[in-house]
């Protein structure tokens, strides 16, 4: 099966890597914002009830009480609704002429689907995309959008390869998996760098933001690592470079690419990476393989966080299941996921889709995270980012995902006053 590179030929993992792939794919991409809400920061920050740790490990407990600010990477707003942009583009970018006349390939659930076709058409060459059935029409009709041909498959990995491998035999297209390539990988990173960037500027800018912006003695040094191998030497210096540093940063875990790039980018600076999954019919395989030491290597879930309905890859596991890179993955139920969804729909007025908030979910529900930042960060907490992965879905999935009883649903619409009275009224907006 032709799969771009041999991995012999590809680049190794490494910062530099991610650096050298920013450079390669930033004509094609958007320069996604970083927002902040002090709002879900204090919702964050603010120790969960007794009620809700009920039925967890840390009922009876006293709830963690971190200090959190968020730092919101949103590639809702990258090119084709979603992060996948980063690593189709720079996959593309390392293929030869006369591979990219033959086609290229590919199986996913919608986001890399539409991703490689937008850097196919860019590149003036031919895209089959394997899609399974359950895909949602605004994917699969955005695919078709780009000019893809889309062949249907059943939902599991293993279904969907099977697929590709048969459109391979007729085509001699190239595969581009969705995330289990090092080129794919350094493509996801580079948003990384981006963030790192970014939140340096906005700290630089209005040094409140950051949960470190007190003083500049010892005292925000205790527990937080070295940077660059940098000892405790020099404090002023250290400072200046902490002056927005991340003390940690969180990523949506699918099959990995995004999660192991992140990780690599990340590498060495000091920053912590960890990765969010939903728990939903054994959706956390990452989690699960960690604590088993063993990649999980089938996924069949339906958690409406549809993006991360897969199995981490091979090459991924190698970065993620590395304790120097990443420091661990949590999981989280459906409901805590669209209760993160509303947060940000509502508060933050982000249109974005239930994969993309899984890490804010863990930030504000995960008792062991919080317990984490509450006893590594102390009274100064953790500066955190937090990657909102991609917004493509639709009003009408959101809607079903958070129908509600008629009259509940009429008083959010200022249809029926607090008493159930139906009434109306001229009242200025």
């Amino acid at each position: 099966m032709p799969v771009m590179e041999e991995l012999s030929d590809t680049l190794i993992l490494d910062r530099a890597s991610v650096q050298a792939a920013h450079t390669r794919i930033k004509q094609h991409i958007h320069y996604t914002p970083v927002l902040t809400s002090r709002t879900l920061s204090n919702l964050a920050s603010t120790p969960q009830s007794a009620e809700a740790l009920v039925g967890t490990a840390y009922e009876g407990k006293t709830p963690a009480h971190p200090r959190i600010r968020l730092f919101f990477k949103c590639e809702n707003h990258q090119r084709i609704g979603a992060f996948k942009s980063r690593g189709a583009f720079h996959a593309l970018s390392r293929l030869t002429q006369e591979q990219l006349s033959r086609g290229v390939v590919t199986h996913s659930s919608g986001n890399h689907a539409q991703a490689l076709a937008l850097a196919a058409r860019t590149h003036g060459v031919k895209a089959y995309i394997v899609m399974p059935t359950i895909s949602t029409p605004s994917k699969i009709a955005a695919t078709k959008g780009y000019g893809a041909q889309v062949i249907f498959s059943g939902s599991t990995s293993q279904e969907r390869e099977a697929v590709v491998e048969d459109v391979i035999k007729k085509t001699g297209a190239i595969l581009v998996p969705p995330y289990n390539h090092p080129d794919i990988i350094l493509g996801q990173g580079t948003m990384a760098l981006e963030l790192e960037e970014q939140v340096q500027e906005l700290v630089k800018r209005d040094p409140s933001l950051s949960t470190h912006r007190n003083g500049s003695g010892n005292e925000h040094q205790k527990g937080r690592p070295p940077i660059n191998g940098t000892t405790g030497n020099g404090v002023a210096l250290l400072d200046e470079i902490r002056a927005g540093h991340l003390d940690a940063v969180i990523a949506p875990l699918g099959g990995g690419g995004m999660l192991a790039g992140v990780a690599t980018a990340f590498y060495g600076t000091g920053t912590r990476v960890f990765g969010a999954e939903p728990s939903f019919e054994g959706a956390d395989d990452g989690r699960r393989g960690l604590e088993a030491n063993q990649r999980i290597t089938t996924v069949k879930t339906l958690t409406i966080a549809d993006g991360l309905r897969t199995p981490v890859g091979k090459i991924n596991w190698t970065v993620i299941s590395d304790k120097s890179k990443v420091k661990g993955v949590f999981a989280v139920t459906e409901d805590q996921i669209l209760s993160a969804m509303r947060l940000v729909v509502e508060r933050m007025k982000i249109f974005v889709e239930p994969s993309a908030v899984v890490g804010l979910a863990v930030c504000l529900y995960d008792e062991g995270f919080r317990k984490i930042v509450e006893v590594e960060g102390g009274e100064e907490g953790w500066d955190i980012g937090v990657i909102l992965s991609g917004g493509n879905t639709t009003l009408e999935a959101i809607s079903k995902m958070f129908a509600t009883e008629e009259k509940h649903a009429e008083r959010a619409e200022a249809k029926v006053g607090k008493d159930g009275e139906r009434i109306a009224e001229n009242v200025a907006g």
